[in-house]
């Protein structure tokens, strides 16, 4: 089935006992995108992943990914994505190359040990190929765990919160190997509670806020939606710097007021 969004969602509900999670969720990706889902803890984000990734079930609503319902077509959707979760899931036993060339052999990949090569390559871990995982940094293990998502060129890569826990130096380099990702064609679904890494990251934003998306669009979209920033400057004459010193006399000053746009849409968090 050919389509221009590679995940449909339509009405997605999920709810444990009297706890609303999802609350009628509609979302759009389309084909060969990032699309970063942002909200704070709670909002459900972490949930519409895992019942795109087929771990959930929903409670109401449909969802398809690459043209295959989440429900009723499980293991298709299982052969056209990966899932990176919160925490790089590698072995720190085995060295980058080893965890690569195993991932690839579970695949039944033909030469394992070349996939494993250009992988290292592309996520500029050549150097530390034969290093045990152990003696990695936080941004090389995420960028060893993305890498090993890419493994049998799945169409869409989901992403929950891939830099939860980074250093600003390992977030950057994480962003370079997302960045990476998209550049290769892949359909990327992240979630992020941080604005600024939706920035860097999105062709689109959709905010989810207590199980609903109540915003979805492009950055300047979502600016839009906001009313100009008001400022207002004083300026104090010399007799009004006289007065707030002691010294008597009148006091006079200017008000300046300005408007500028806002550059972000930081009370929707």
């Amino acid at each position: 089935m050919t389509t221009t969004n590679t995940i449909q969602v339509q009405g997605l509900e999920k709810s444990y006992g009297d706890l609303e999670v999802l609350r009628g969720v509609d979302l759009d990706v389309a084909r060969g995108s990032i699309v970063a889902l942002l909200g704070s803890n709670g909002a459900g984000k972490t949930t519409l992943v895992r019942i795109l990734a087929t771990l959930l079930r929903a409670d109401a609503g449909t969802a398809s990914v690459e043209g295959f319902d989440v429900a009723a077509q499980p293991a298709d959707v299982r052969t056209s994505i990966s899932l990176t979760g919160q925490f790089a899931a590698v072995d720190e036993i085995l060295s980058g190359r080893e965890n690569l060339v195993l991932v690839a052999r579970l695949r039944h990949l033909a030469n394992p040990s070349a996939v494993a090569d250009d992988l290292l390559g592309r996520f500029d871990l050549t150097d530390a190929a034969e290093r045990k995982v152990s003696t990695y940094s936080g941004g090389m293990r995420r960028r060893l765990d993305l890498a090993m998502s890419l493994i049998g060129n799945p169409p869409v890569v989901f992403l929950d919160e891939p830099t939860t826990g980074l250093d600003p130096q390992a977030r950057n380099e994480v962003w370079q190997a997302v960045k990476e990702l998209a550049r290769g064609g892949t359909t990327v679904l992240l979630t992020t509670q941080y604005l600024d890494e939706a920035e860097q990251l999105a062709d689109r934003i959709a905010i989810l806020h207590e199980g609903r998306i109540i915003a979805d669009g492009t950055l300047a979209d979502l600016t839009r939606l906001l009313p100009p920033a008001r400022v207002e400057a004083w300026k104090a004459s010399n007799r009004c710097s006289r007065a707030l010193a002691g010294t008597p006399g009148p006091v006079s000053a200017t008000s300046i007021t300005t408007t500028a746009p806002s550059r972000r849409p930081l009370i929707l968090i």
